[in-house]
């Protein structure tokens, strides 16, 4: 993998810690497991990485939802 898209991921899963004040262990769990990480985060790297932090937290929270990851 690419260093860019590893740092990106640490950088989303961080954000999305913060945000979702849940632990960065089950952040990574949560979108591993749903194929977020690896179906959705690397494959649209080259588009997400250019959103604003605050769109980037939105979206992926709102996908988080539609995938059953998060609550409604």
């Amino acid at each position: 993998m690419d260093k860019k898209v590893l740092e990106f991921i640490t950088y989303c899963i961080g954000k999305l810690s913060s945000h979702l004040k849940l632990s960065q262990q089950e952040i990574y769990k949560r979108l591993k497991d749903s194929g977020i990480l690896y179906g959705y985060i690397v494959p649209s790297y080259d588009v997400l990485h250019t959103f604003s932090s605050r769109y980037l937290i939105e979206d992926l929270t709102d996908y988080m939802r539609e995938k059953g990851v998060l609550p409604e």
